[in-house]
């Protein structure tokens, strides 16, 4: 798609239990859809505000779309548009930054982009 790096939030304490396996497995909601949803810089600040507004203790993990290749889709999801989906664990090494979103005044993350 053109896209270098992918983005996926979740809790610090998953990505944190995630550091001590090596393997980060999704969140509930992941686990439930069968892949680790993703999305691009311009999806996760939208995805951000529509489900996460106000939830503290969140970071948002960078991943390098070609450390995923055969395994990443891209599959149409809210409003017809393609989001990344990743059909596996994700391996902590393939995250290339981790940054805690820290929140501004209305509630909203803010994006280290």
């Amino acid at each position: 798609m053109g896209v270098e790096f992918i983005y996926h939030m979740c809790l610090q304490t998953a990505w944190e239990e995630a550091l001590r396996t090596g393997l980060y497995l999704g969140s509930a909601l992941d686990q439930k859809d069968g892949f680790i949803h993703f999305s691009t810089s311009e999806q996760a600040k939208d995805t951000a505000a529509r489900y996460f507004v106000g939830q503290e203790g969140l970071v948002l993990i960078k991943v390098r779309t070609s450390s995923l290749q055969g395994v990443l889709r891209w599959e149409p999801s809210r409003d017809g548009i393609a989001f990344p989906h990743l059909y596996r664990p994700l391996r902590c090494d393939e995250a290339v930054e981790v940054t805690e979103l820290k929140l501004d005044a209305s509630g909203r993350h803010i994006f280290p982009y």
